[in-house]
């Protein structure tokens, strides 16, 4: 089965993810936290070595999968409260666009560039999208928070920080 052509994407076939990570004095109390998205939706249109890219996710769909590392185990009080500090003081409940404008290829990977929309500020961003004939499409990406104006969460006097760069990442089984 080819890869070439115009694929949707969303929870029913794939998997959209963040992976946080952790810095300051006091890092180790923390945790690298993976967070699913549960609604969303990805166009992707391919045709050899162009590739069109859009994707919509709720913010407020999210739900943390785990927290490694840290002092103590993640309970569901903790999860519930990291999701209310995202939707309340990162993401404010907005919903998050891509679009691209351009695209290269190297075989089955492609660089997919264009505009992430994150509290209302559209930035530049490149997605890298793997689409092996046959396969899973996989892509992934790294959002800088503070290019968006987004300041990272900090707790204990900035002893504790989320990273500023997290990794965004997503797979899928193709649908036509």
């Amino acid at each position: 089965m080819s890869t070439h052509g115009t694929h949707r994407l969303g929870p029913a076939n794939g998997a959209l993810r963040v992976r946080t990570g952790r810095t300051g004095a006091v890092a180790r109390a923390g945790h690298d936290l993976l967070i699913e998205i549960g609604a969303w939706e990805a166009t992707l249109d391919l045709d050899g070595a162009a590739a069109t890219l859009t994707l919509r996710a709720d913010s407020t769909s999210m739900r943390v999968l785990e927290g490694t590392g840290g002092m103590m185990e993640l309970g569901d009080d903790d999860k519930a409260a990291i999701l209310q500090t995202i939707g309340d003081d990162v993401l404010k409940d907005a919903d998050v666009e891509f679009r691209s404008s351009a695209s290269s290829a190297d075989g089955d990977h492609y660089e997919i560039s264009g505009e992430l929309t994150l509290n209302g500020v559209a930035r530049p961003l490149t997605f890298e999208l793997d689409a092996p004939a046959g396969g899973r499409l996989t892509g992934s990406a790294v959002v800088k928070q503070s290019d968006w104006g987004i300041k990272p969460y900090t707790t204990l006097f900035g002893a504790l920080k989320v990273a500023d760069e997290v990794a965004v990442s997503f797979d899928g089984d193709p649908l036509g």
